[in-house]
């Protein structure tokens, strides 16, 4: 049995549940690539919710990347985000939201981006989510491996099951 939405959560409604859909990725020292993307925000009845996300190769269904983290509400505008990555990244964001029952949307922007010595260097990201009638999208830009800041990622989700 589920506990109960912890109120400190209840601005972060329209993110819960199981998402599923695709999405594609450039950058100046990568190929172009697609993906089929997993992303769930769940709670556990404490003042923050969950994020688990990962992805796949469309042409075989091989992981490409995952990433969990937590989502904390500050006040009616504002929240914070922590990422961590298997790969040696860890991202800590602010983010300014808006929601009026149709459409959420957050923009968030790195406060400090820490990586282990093996990673390869972030220095700057920032992640724009949108949610209208059950489709999240989003657009993920980033300065990193000596690059100037811009855009890598952008993916498309449809709600499967809320939380």
């Amino acid at each position: 049995m589920q506990p109960p939405l912890h109120q400190a959560c209840l601005p972060l409604v329209p993110l819960l549940g199981l998402w599923r859909g695709s999405g594609n990725g450039h950058y100046p020292t990568i190929d172009s690539f697609e993906y089929s993307e997993e992303i769930v925000f769940a709670h556990v009845g404490k003042p923050f919710v969950t994020y688990t996300q990962k992805t796949k190769r469309v042409s075989d269904g091989q992981p490409l990347h995952s990433e969990q983290g937590f989502l904390r509400v500050v006040d009616s505008t504002v929240m914070e985000m922590v990422i961590a990555q298997p790969t040696g990244i860890v991202e800590t964001h602010v983010g300014s939201f808006v929601s009026n029952g149709e459409s959420f949307i957050v923009n968030f922007d790195s406060v400090e981006v820490a990586t282990t010595p093996s990673a390869k260097p972030v220095e700057q990201v920032s992640r724009l989510v949108r949610i209208e009638n059950d489709e999240l999208t989003y657009d993920l830009s980033m300065a990193a491996v000596g690059e100037k800041f811009q855009h890598h990622l952008e993916a498309k989700l449809q709600r499967v099951q809320p939380d």
